[in-house]
């Protein structure tokens, strides 16, 4: 290929020089072999008449090259499979073929084969090759109901949904194959859409009489009835008569996941060998709390134990380091350790002696008020931390472990664990690490989840500083949360909080600054932490203050929906985790996740509110009203809504999802109404109201909602007012009570 593009001549082509080659057929055999060729035909070489589509059409149809081979090796190519760039240009080229009707009925079993297990577009090319076969015979129902069998278990709407416009057609031109195709037709009626549930509902009411005697196929309509939506399931035991089976009653509360069991944190590796490999899946995968605290304290016991022997086991794991070659008088070593410690890489590269201990000290000792973003202070506490391990490991007051390792993988810091380090510390005389202590007062649970009396009393006999403020700590009563005011930034709802009191006075610096009012307007846009990977550690900073971390993180988590970020919200499943109150900040970062634009944004966040609601701690009504002035505002769009709270729904949290909705769909009156600037519903607010009338069927809702039914009662069928239908017959009370 590179070839062919490259030696050219005047005027000439790639067909012409195509065909100036002698290996033709041999090389253009290898095109369909080798993977990843197809995105580079399209990229280098585009469309039109100098294109290898053209070329290679117009030599097969000159008989240069072999026109079955030719279509053979297409078909197998896109059989195959692979992403929809790389097949795009083979479904091109076999499109450019022409294929007469001839050969594309000797080859049924491939095309069902494509419709059936291909990428979409491929799919719905060969599934508009079979309609003709279909409707003229030649595709018989009994394969014409393996195929579909096949093809109505594809999650693509548009594809199902001709599916079943090809099957209404075939039934109605050949009513005797009812038997064979109408079992197929009710594979639609597991799918996620009602619409198409009740499109495949209607086919087999309409052809249902001509099953008299067909027992089989009678069966397998009953045995697929449960699965259609509760009102559409009344409709089909309707049809099937007194003689069929009763669907299985629906559950009227949640199946919500189990609440996430805490686990202990495994204490650091035993050897030095075992230290040093998890050294080195840390730096190739960044790892999570569990495993960043595990190698931080395991690095600090063996440089007290053996250095020499951990430095000897730690070379091979960061040989390739940049740093590892770099002298430690190397200017660009003090830019890179003095801007960030880029996890748990200065600690390592302390011991390896490749950073400058004035490096270390000038890091521990200034003040990180230059980066001024909204989650600068999260990432100052996580930052100054490891700056001053890394800073003691080359000072001759060596630590023996670390405070702060929790003792579970939240973040949480038993009392007595961090009692019986003081005690240990004490016994050795050894002088804390000012940030490290901080960090596991912030660890340490108090309030309802506070130990009994008896710890603090152990921490104050101590007799050390530390263990009088641990105990004063955890007698204090804790005073309540600080004060916060919604505030609009374009199309973003965002929170201002005022000061942290219990941060102020004896935390260092770095944790004063955590406790420090918050505005919407004094942060810099500019953001230095593009290392997504350091956000997760954040919510471990203070894993007992949800709300703290939370509403330094609502910004951030806003760009997923507002900015089309990717990656964002992947930390409320840790917020979901934490303790501490769920408050306004922690559902307003669910709100923007529910809209974010990437799935695995929007999954996260389903997690997220899955474990809160199993938790007993989310607020529905207030998650509910977020939503509904987020959407109003344009920060999240329905449709990416009606997708997070549908896969939320699919779990069986049917009551939750429509508590949620319940309190945000009264908040889109112009919209729900069809009174928006253009006259038309916004896009994605039709799928809003099946999920909800989903959910309210399921949960066994009853009661009434804000303009449903001026909605329900305009005229037309579009998804918006066919849903609104559905919903309010769903809350309507049941005749009986």
């Amino acid at each position: 290929m590179d070839h062919i593009g490259s030696v050219r001549q005047r005027g000439d082509t790639v067909l012409d020089r195509l065909r100036r080659d002698p290996h033709l057929t041999e090389l253009v055999t290898a095109l369909f072999e080798v993977d990843g060729i197809g995105g580079r035909v399209e990229w280098r070489y585009g469309e039109g008449p100098n294109s290898w589509t053209y070329a290679l059409a117009r030599l097969t149809e000159d008989g240069a090259l072999d026109r079955d081979s030719m279509v053979d090796a297409c078909l197998a190519r896109l059989l195959r499979g692979g992403p929809a760039t790389e097949l795009r240009s083979f479904l091109g080229l076999l499109t450019s073929l022409d294929l007469s009707d001839e050969e594309r009925r000797g080859r049924l079993a491939d095309w069902t084969a494509m419709a059936c297990e291909s990428a979409a577009p491929v799919a719905a090319h060969a599934q508009s090759v079979l309609a003709s076969p279909a409707l003229d015979g030649t595709l018989t129902p009994r394969r014409l109901a393996e195929m579909s069998s096949g093809v109505l278990s594809r999650t693509e709407k548009k594809i199902v949904r001709a599916q079943l416009v090809l099957l209404g057609k075939a039934l109605g031109r050949d009513p005797g194959a009812a038997a064979e195709l109408l079992p197929a037709v009710v594979r639609a009626f597991g799918h996620e859409d009602t619409e198409l549930q009740e499109r495949a509902l209607k086919i087999v009411e309409r052809h249902a009489g001509a099953l008299d005697g067909a027992h089989r196929a009678r069966e397998s309509l009953a045995e697929a009835a449960p699965r259609l939506s509760p009102g559409l399931r009344l409709r089909a035991e309707r049809l099937l008569g007194p003689d069929g089976p009763v669907a299985a009653p629906q559950p009227r509360g949640d199946v919500l996941p189990p609440v996430p069991e805490r686990t202990r944190l495994a204490p650091a590796p035993a050897s030095a060998a075992g230290l040093a490999e998890g050294v080195g899946a840390l730096l190739a995968s960044g790892g999570d709390v569990t495993a960043f605290e595990r190698i931080l304290d395991g690095l600090v016991r063996h440089a007290h134990e053996d250095r020499t022997r951990l430095i000897r086991a730690l070379e091979p794991a960061v040989a390739r380091r940049w740093w590892t070659a770099a002298d430690a008088r190397h200017p660009d070593l003090d830019r890179y350790f003095g801007e960030a410690p880029h996890g748990i890489e200065v600690v390592l590269a302390s011991l390896l002696g490749r950073v400058r201990t004035a490096t270390l000290h000038a890091a521990v000792r200034r003040d990180a008020t230059r980066r001024a973003c909204e989650h600068s202070s999260l990432a100052d506490v996580f930052e100054a931390r490891v700056w001053e391990v890394a800073h003691r490991l080359r000072s001759a007051e060596a630590l023996p472990f670390l405070l702060a390792t929790p003792s579970w993988g939240t973040g949480l810091l038993d009392a007595d664990d961090l009692v019986a380090r003081l005690d240990a510390y004490r016994r050795l005389g050894v002088r804390p690490c000012t940030t490290d202590f901080a960090q596991a007062l912030l660890r340490v649970p108090r309030g309802t989840a506070a130990p009994d009396a008896s710890v603090a009393a152990r921490a104050r006999a101590l007799g050390t500083a530390e263990g009088t403020r641990l105990a004063e700590w955890l007698t204090a009563k804790e005073p309540p949360g600080p004060m916060r005011r919604r505030r609009t930034v374009g199309v973003r709802i965002l929170l201002e909080a005022g000061e942290h009191e219990e941060l102020r006075g004896q935390f260092p610096r770095p944790f004063q600054r955590l406790g420090r009012p918050l505005s919407v307007f004094t942060g810099r846009s500019y953001c230095s932490h593009r290392d997504r990977s350091e956000r997760q550690h954040w919510p471990a900073v203070a894993p007992c203050h949800r709300e703290l971390v939370a509403v330094r993180l609502l910004r951030d988590v806003s760009s997923a929906a507002v900015d089309d970020t990717r990656g964002s919200a992947a930390v409320l499943t840790l917020l979901a985790e934490a303790d501490g109150e769920a408050g306004e900040a922690v559902h307003l970062c669910l709100a923007y996740g529910l809209g974010a634009r990437h799935p695995e944004d929007r999954l996260a966040t389903v997690d997220a509110l899955l474990i809160l609601a199993a938790r007993g701690q989310l607020d529905a009504d207030r998650l509910g009203a977020d939503l509904g002035q987020l959407v109003r505002r344009g920060a999240v769009k329905p449709s990416r809504l009606a997708e997070a709270i549908r896969t939320a729904a699919a779990t069986g949290a049917y009551a939750t999802v429509w508590a949620v909705l319940r309190g945000a769909l009264p908040i889109l009156p112009a919209d729900v109404a069809g009174a928006g600037t253009d006259g038309t519903p916004s896009r994605g607010l039709g799928d809003l109201l099946a999920v909800a009338a989903e959910s309210a069927e399921r949960s066994g809702a009853r009661g009434d909602l804000v303009h449903l039914a001026q909605t329900a009662d305009r005229g037309g069928s579009s998804k918006v007012v066919t849903q609104a239908r559905r919903l309010r017959t769903a809350l309507a009370p049941r005749p009986d009570a």
